[in-house]
């Protein structure tokens, strides 16, 4: 009568000690997805970057994220530069007027806008997109951080996706006086890796990549695609593969440790081994 109770409990504390371990793998794995290097902020190619910047959407300068692209140029010319974002990133562009220290007839204003792909304006989750620089300021310094990139949307919804961005950065109100005056511009891209609670079911066939066509004599229709800002160093994302499998696998196996577990507390509450049938 003794042994039953015994090994129920013996289970019990097995079966809670099996749960706890479950659940300590489960957020360990989670956190090791968060710390881990695809993580980072920035890809390990930090470092200069082209020293010159586009006029139009189709002349914008190739920059890859971590590098910091510098141009010289005259105040109230539009420059433009062009980065990857892949599904699952966050990402923030930085950038940097270095003023004439020659004095500015008045105050003047610049603004970063980001565009993507099919050259659809991105709205900036928070930053200093615009900003004001006195007549007597040395720089002004900008910054817009982007929605999370999405693997997929609705055609009609203007959500981030997967593909080159493009940075336009100009000055919005100028006196006349000031125009042509020379300036220097550093700008930046970057991105934080947001993990699967940003990931959707659903993934583009191709990246939003604009490019234009390199055609050999006399056989235009042979020209192959070649895009403006190149793709990520390990590609695109395949778009089927997030840490929510870690997740979803993790809560599996707990609820199958927590139906063995009730079962366990059940099954003692039957008849006795010992009593013979008919009692």
């Amino acid at each position: 009568m003794r042994t039953t109770p015994r090994r129920t409990h013996g289970a019990r504390r097995a079966l809670t000690g099996a749960l706890l371990a479950g659940l300590t793998l489960l957020t360990s794995a989670g956190a090791a997805v968060a710390d881990g290097p695809s993580a980072s902020a920035s890809p390990a190619d930090d470092g200069a970057g082209p020293t010159e910047a586009g006029t139009t959407f189709r002349t914008a300068t190739a920059l890859e994220q971590g590098q910091t692209g510098t141009a010289q140029a005259s105040a109230g010319d539009y420059l433009y530069w062009v980065f990857p974002a892949d599904a699952g990133q966050r990402p923030t562009v930085e950038a940097t007027v270095k003023l004439p220290s020659s004095a500015r007839s008045s105050t003047s204003t610049w603004q970063i806008d980001v565009y993507d792909g099919l050259r659809r304006r991105q709205a900036c989750m928070y930053g200093h997109q615009t900003r004001k620089a006195a007549a007597d300021a040395a720089s002004v310094e900008l910054s817009c951080v982007l929605r999370t990139v999405r693997s997929w949307s609705e055609p009609w919804a203007n959500d981030p996706l997967p593909g080159s961005y493009y940075i336009r950065l100009t000055v919005v109100d100028l006196p006349a006086a000031d125009l042509g005056l020379p300036v220097g511009v550093e700008v930046k891209a970057v991105s934080k890796e947001q993990g699967g609670a940003h990931d959707v079911d659903g993934a583009l066939s191709e990246p939003l990549v604009p490019g234009v066509s390199v055609a050999s004599a006399g056989d235009a229709s042979a020209a192959p695609r070649v895009p403006s800002a190149g793709e990520p160093e390990d590609g695109w994302a395949s778009g089927w593969w997030t840490d929510r499998w870690l997740w979803t696998v993790g809560g599996g196996v707990l609820a199958a440790l927590a139906a063995v577990f009730g079962y366990s507390l059940t099954r003692g509450r039957g008849r006795p081994a010992h009593v013979p049938p008919g009692v």
